[in-house]
């Protein structure tokens, strides 16, 4: 397996900008469980067309069911 694979996979990458480093601004101020199940929706929402399509969509809803189901709790 190559560096690049590792470390900036092309599927992670669109343009000038990098999932990771995105996401990681994204979840500035989330708990744990939240930036969690936020960081896996949104990596499997970027790299959809770039992957595993309809999979990764189907993987992308899973992370943001719980992360509903997280947020309905906080809010009981």
């Amino acid at each position: 397996m190559s560096k690049e694979m590792v470390d900036h996979p092309k599927h992670y990458n669109m343009g000038k900008y990098e999932c990771l480093d995105v996401v990681k601004e994204l979840v500035k101020g989330m708990n744990g469980d939240e930036a969690i199940l936020f960081f896996n929706a949104f990596k499997y929402l970027w790299r959809y067309k770039l992957k595993n399509g309809i999979e990764d969509l189907k993987k992308c809803e899973f992370y943001l069911k719980e992360l509903i189901v997280i947020n309905e709790n906080y809010q009981d």
